[in-house]
């Protein structure tokens, strides 16, 4: 299976358009779109490399191995993009709600260059602006029903296949007839749910419902007790237009269900250093403004190439007279800067505690260094908060954050870490030197715990207890290994004291919930060197420029005392209660003990681990044992 140019679509309508952040996250590669008039699959990135905007990481450039990374869109900010990003045409099968056939979209290009009027023809002749039936002048409609196998494959669902071998007007049918014409129908009105759906192929009279279709375990079943070998996985990537072997047994799925795509992404904190200090100095010199027109004027990437090569020293003797920087420095980072050809050596595991704990001592101020345009602290006197356990808040003025989208899965969620998951899909070629991704500038607030404190509240016998609970359903469940945390009792405390404190400060600051995110620091190392405890709530929805300071603004020593107890007061009632607070493992696969969406679960964007690993009772306590939680004494004392 292959594409041809003309199955590559890019639309620039209103109405036709996804956010720069959709497009990485419940939009990337290999996510279908609904759009006004039709569905459509987001295509490989190697399809829309040249309209993106590049941006830049080196942290994170080295942690994946990739040179930049690309934004759709050629703004640099979060608005629409009117261009960039491409779409295959996912899923072929449509229907038609007036006469309710029930065809590939190949089938219908046929009437369409029979029966469309000629100006029509003339600006579509693909049809892909509007699929329509003509004979009946209706917008056709994507079929709803897909299939997906747990090796992230995709395809239409076998319509042909089932309403022949599932024939309920003979016993057994082991055959197409060969001329299908199939029609999708609702059916006796009084039957519920896919008993009621029906599709016949008008051709041969084979009737089938869909009342099995969704049945766990159909297709092998078909395979392993008929020998119909059209059930098994077809092997399908619509979105690069290749086709795999696949001995997987896929399973029916409505085409809006939650698994049927998780997108696989990793953020990154862009921190300062002494090169980026340099670069805001170079990129903003006289000299370097007046490279870039030279370098413009240039015809051809060759000729751009020569010039640097010949000029390059001459340029940085000048700029480094302009801006009082070494010469080597600056022959750096014009290297960089012009070049593109930084060197990804030394790579960074993201798995790697240094990663985190590099952004964790700049957070601290451990490392603050001026010049940088897009990290900003001012650290507080923690002695006018008086916070149990808060050892320090630290305004985060101005943040960037990177998130780049590396990859997806289908049915179960995988993890970022592990890449060699046989289910994990990556959307890069093998010499492809970039990920899709996109930037954000915005504000937080960072609160640094006691460890010590901590560690000692963990060796309550009651805290012991319940981690041990949690963690025994962890390992049961299919997300054991996938979350590259250290997962202890004072990290499910700090994970679920995120969530409170990310509800209770948009009631404060006026943002939503689902334009804030969390970033849990946790490493309980003997090694003084490299403990941790930390949590960074931060604005997720920011544009180009940042965004206003309501959220610093909560984080001052007359709002943020305040503000933290009401969040560990809200936590005290929920409205599930006594079940929520009693549970021994509630949400996905009891992943949760005392926490559900009427206290403590927040957008999955918001989180880091999938809304999953939190407890109530870690907090403040239970019924039986209320003096169990790490502020539990605090708020009752």
């Amino acid at each position: 299976m292959s594409k041809t140019i003309k199955d590559i679509i890019h639309l620039r309508r209103a109405g036709y358009n996804t956010r720069v952040t959709q497009s990485i996250q419940q939009y990337g590669t290999g996510a279908m779109v609904d759009f006004p008039d039709q569905t459509l699959m987001t295509a490989a990135p190697w399809f829309w490399k040249n309209n993106v905007t590049k941006i830049y990481d080196t942290r994170l450039q080295k942690a994946l191995g990739v040179n930049y990374f690309g934004m759709p869109g050629t703004n640099a900010d979060n608005s629409a993009t009117s261009e960039g990003v491409s779409y295959v045409t996912f899923p072929e099968y449509y229907f038609c709600p007036v006469c309710r056939r029930l065809k590939r979209r190949s089938e219908w290009l046929e009437e369409h260059k029979k029966y469309a009027p000629e100006s029509i023809k003339d600006q579509d002749p693909y049809m892909i602006k509007s699929p329509k039936c003509y004979k009946d002048r209706c917008a056709l409609v994507a079929s709803g029903i897909i299939t997906v196998c747990e090796n992230g494959h995709i395809s239409d669902f076998p319509w042909d296949e089932w309403v022949h071998y599932k024939n309920i007007n003979k016993a057994v049918r082991n055959e197409k007839c060969g001329k299908s014409d199939l029609i999708f129908t609702t059916g006796n009105a009084s039957k519920e749910g896919t008993a009621g759906l029906k599709v016949v192929c008008r051709t041969c009279k084979a009737t089938a419902t869909l009342q099995e279709a969704f049945q766990p375990g159909i297709f092998k079943q078909l395979v392993e007790e008929r020998g119909l070998e059209d059930f098994y996985c077809k092997g399908y990537h619509p979105w690069k237009g290749t086709r795999q072997t696949c001995g997987c047994y896929p399973e029916t799925k409505q085409r809006g269900d939650s698994n049927v795509y998780f997108s696989c992404t990793v953020s990154s904190i862009v921190l300062p250093t002494n090169v980026e200090a340099d670069e805001n100095k170079v990129s903003e010199s006289v000299n370097y403004k007046h490279i870039k027109l030279i370098l413009d004027d240039c015809d051809s990437e060759e000729e751009r190439s020569e010039v640097i090569n010949k000029k390059i020293e001459k340029w940085s003797g000048k700029i480094a007279e302009e801006t009082n920087i070494s010469k080597s420095k600056v022959l750096k980072v014009l290297n960089k800067l012009l070049c593109e050809n930084e060197e990804t050596n030394n790579k960074y595991n993201l798995d790697n505690l240094e990663y985190k704990y590099e952004e964790f001592n700049a957070l601290c101020g451990k490392n603050n260094i001026k010049g940088s345009k897009d990290f900003l602290i001012e650290e507080m006197d923690i002695k006018k908060y008086n916070i149990p356990g808060v050892s320090q808040v630290v305004l985060v003025k101005k943040l960037k954050e990177i998130q780049v989208l590396v990859g997806y899965s289908r049915l179960q969620p995988t993890s970022v870490f592990d890449m060699d998951d046989p289910h994990f899909v990556s959307i890069k070629q093998q010499d492809d030197d970039w990920y899709p991704g996109f930037e954000i500038r915005g504000e937080g607030i960072f609160i640094q715990f006691d460890i010590e404190q901590l560690q000692k509240w963990a060796d309550k016998s009651f805290v012991i207890k319940r981690k041990e609970i949690l963690l025994n359903n962890y390992e049961k469940s299919t997300m054991n290994g996938r979350i590259h945390e250290c997962l202890d009792s004072s990290y499910i405390l700090l994970h679920t004291l995120s969530h409170l404190l990310i509800k209770q400060l948009s009631y404060e600051c006026g943002y939503n919930i689902a334009s804030l995110r969390e970033r849990i620091y946790y490493m309980p190392e003997k090694d003084l060197d490299t403990k941790m405890a930390g949590i960074l709530i931060y604005t997720a929805s920011g544009d180009s420029e940042g965004t206003l300071g309501g959220l610093v603004r909560q984080g001052r020593e007359d709002c943020f005392p305040r503000i933290f107890r009401e969040a560990i007061e809200h936590a005290q009632l929920c409205s599930n209660d006594p079940i929520c607070i009693t549970s021994k493992g509630q949400g996905r696969e009891s992943l949760n003990l005392a926490a559900c969406h009427a206290c403590e679960l927040i957008p999955e964007t918001s989180c880091e681990v999938f809304n999953i690993l939190l407890d109530r009772g870690m907090v403040i306590g239970t019924f039986e044992e209320p003096y169990g939680g790490f502020y539990n004494e605090w708020i009752n004392g």
